[in-house]
């Protein structure tokens, strides 16, 4: 199915796809469900419609609602500021280095979501893969490319810099990172999992029709 929608990715249905998508991530962005906040930083369910687009309409289409799901990170950041804010919106950072990197976080991290959850569905179609098998995977390894691909960001790229405004030290940056990977983003990764795998069976079914 997602080769067949690659092949016309420029046409009516893949743009209306597209659009669909991205009206749905930002509409949970604004909502409580879609950003939930937390001490640090805020939780998201965000990002499911990043990978269901990934899945249904190619790695193209998921990067550009990648791309929007960023924005939208970027924004929220902005507007509704927490202690790490500086990591995600380039508005708080405290140079022009810092606002690269932050945009680098809040955005190029979640187009990286799309497009490694569009190459992983395509890999897995090919090895012949059953798709109920195949969304739970697609599903939990593409939060986790959030999880640890912001995270580790944060740590790598900002880590003096979190550990100066949590008045702590970069072990405890690197102590929190792993805490937040390790609880919240698995927990995210399996509610991922099994809401990827029941709204990807109900599309599937949808499709075909």
């Amino acid at each position: 199915m997602v080769i067949k929608m690659s092949k016309q990715k420029y046409n009516t249905r893949w743009l209306a796809g597209v659009s669909i998508f991205s009206v749905i991530i930002i509409t949970l962005a604004n909502t409580p469900i879609g950003m939930i906040p937390l001490p640090l930083i805020k939780a998201t369910t965000t990002h499911i419609p990043v990978i269901l687009g990934a899945i249904f309409l190619g790695p193209l289409a998921g990067a550009v609602l990648g791309g929007v799901f960023g924005l939208c990170s970027m924004i929220i950041s902005t507007i509704t500021p927490t202690l790490l804010s500086f990591a995600f919106s380039p508005f708080y950072s405290f140079n022009i280095i810092g606002a690269i990197k932050a945009i680098w976080i809040a955005v190029i991290c979640r187009i990286m979501i799309g497009i490694v959850a569009g190459w992983l569905w395509i890999l897995l179609k090919n090895l012949n893969l059953n798709y109920l098998i195949a969304l739970p995977i697609v599903g939990f390894i593409g939060s986790m490319t959030n999880t640890i691909l912001v995270m580790g960001s944060i740590y790598f790229l900002l880590g003096m810099e979190c550990a100066k405004v949590m008045d702590s030290n970069i072990e405890s940056v690197f102590k929190m990172v792993i805490g937040i990977i390790g609880t919240s983003g698995v927990l995210e990764a399996i509610v991922t999992l099994v809401l990827v795998t029941m709204i990807g069976k109900v599309l599937f079914a949808v499709y075909k029709q």
